[in-house]
């Protein structure tokens, strides 16, 4: 039984390194683009942001995810994990009313092994 525990305990914190270094990715990926990094990883009792980024009067939410393939990595956002997201950003806005009259947009990044990021912009809606 202890070996089973430690082996899980090992695959998360080996997805977590992944994740981290997918995001890390990504932010610089959206620097080049002409984003300015407002928060990375912000938490709330709502849920989690990997990042929040601004361009002009847009204020993108994105979701990272990296899997073996950019097709397993788009599919792997559920509708439940959306929601999350979704509330997550009206909570960072109560925080942050200075941004609240930027145009809102929830995108999502897709990492592969050896491959550029992938961003797809406005990935889903507040309302779907």
């Amino acid at each position: 039984m202890r070996r089973a525990t430690a082996g899980r305990a090992r695959a998360r914190q080996r997805a977590q390194r992944r994740g981290r270094w997918a995001e890390w990715i990504c932010v610089w990926h959206l620097r080049l683009r002409g984003w300015h990094i407002l928060a990375r990883g912000w938490r709330c009792p709502a849920g989690e942001i990997d990042i929040l980024a601004r361009r002009g009067r847009v204020l993108a939410v994105i979701e990272v995810k990296s899997r073996g393939e950019f097709a397993t990595a788009a599919s792997a956002l559920a509708p439940r994990q959306r929601r999350r997201i979704t509330r997550a950003a009206e909570a960072f806005l109560l925080q942050h009313p200075d941004l609240a009259g930027l145009g809102l947009r929830f995108d999502l990044m897709l990492v592969a092994p050896l491959r550029p990021p992938r961003h797809l912009g406005a990935a889903w809606r507040a309302d779907d």
